[in-house]
């Protein structure tokens, strides 16, 4: 049997952690389906648009990104409009700016960036019509997707050591791809690993603190997903 973990919202959960956004942290923690209640709060016209709407933004996507982009453009074609959505997103999570804008002052006034974990991110401004500009997109983007994985990679590794206690050589890993992991598995195991990959999740922010000294204050959740192949999965709650 293979079974899959996704990760949920590690990139969100980054960004809100580093800004400590009370809105952010209050959702996550209530469990709050934070797309859907943006897709109301900003006017948009499906849950799918309104997740590609925040990952965007919170990857560094201008005004301009929404505008010229299919999916986003039958709403509206004009930059202006976008930037009325960006800046009442930017209301509600006002730490997610606060944080942006800081990011952007140390990556231009330093030229690079130092996380938690220790990662160093540099940067170095590029020509562009005449001038000289800083590369946004990158400066927002980086801490959280690298941050993102630091968190991943902590259950991943915990989780490959807690089933190799196991000792069952029949147990493998066979796909760990940024925010997820596939185990293939008898299925007379499936329900000791799930226990485990449940523990492990639970105990990430712990780890997390154990290891770089900095306390994570949200929790790391994930999907778990079984099946006969990777076609073929069904989630469990």
């Amino acid at each position: 049997m293979i079974i899959n973990i996704d990760t949920k919202g590690a990139e969100w959960y980054a960004v809100v952690w580093f800004a400590q956004d009370a809105v952010g942290i209050k959702e996550i923690l209530n469990e709050v389906d934070q797309h859907a209640e943006n897709q109301r709060t900003f006017n948009l016209p499906e849950r799918r648009i309104a997740k590609i709407f925040v990952f965007r933004l919170i990857y560094g996507g201008s005004a301009w990104s929404y505008a010229l982009d299919p999916d986003f453009n039958q709403i509206s074609k004009s930059p202006k409009f976008w930037q009325k959505v960006i800046d009442r997103f930017y209301e509600k999570y006002s730490g997610i700016k606060k944080q942006h804008d800081k990011w952007m002052s140390e990556a231009v006034n330093t030229g690079r960036l130092i996380m938690p974990t220790g990662r160093i991110y540099t940067f170095k401004p590029f020509l562009k019509n005449g001038g000289l500009e800083w590369p946004r997109t990158c400066i927002v983007n980086y801490p959280v997707q690298g941050f993102a994985n630091d968190l991943v990679t902590i259950a991943r590794v915990s989780l490959f050591k807690r089933v190799n206690l196991m000792k069952h050589k029949d147990i493998l890993f066979v796909s760990t791809v940024h925010d997820s992991v596939a185990i293939d598995t008898p299925e007379r195991y499936v329900g000791e690993i799930v226990s485990i990959i449940r523990e492990v999740f639970s105990d990430v922010p712990r780890n997390f603190s154990r290891l770089f000294g900095v306390e994570f204050n949200l929790p790391v959740r994930c999907e778990i997903s079984i099946g006969p192949n990777m076609k073929e999965l069904d989630k469990i709650q």
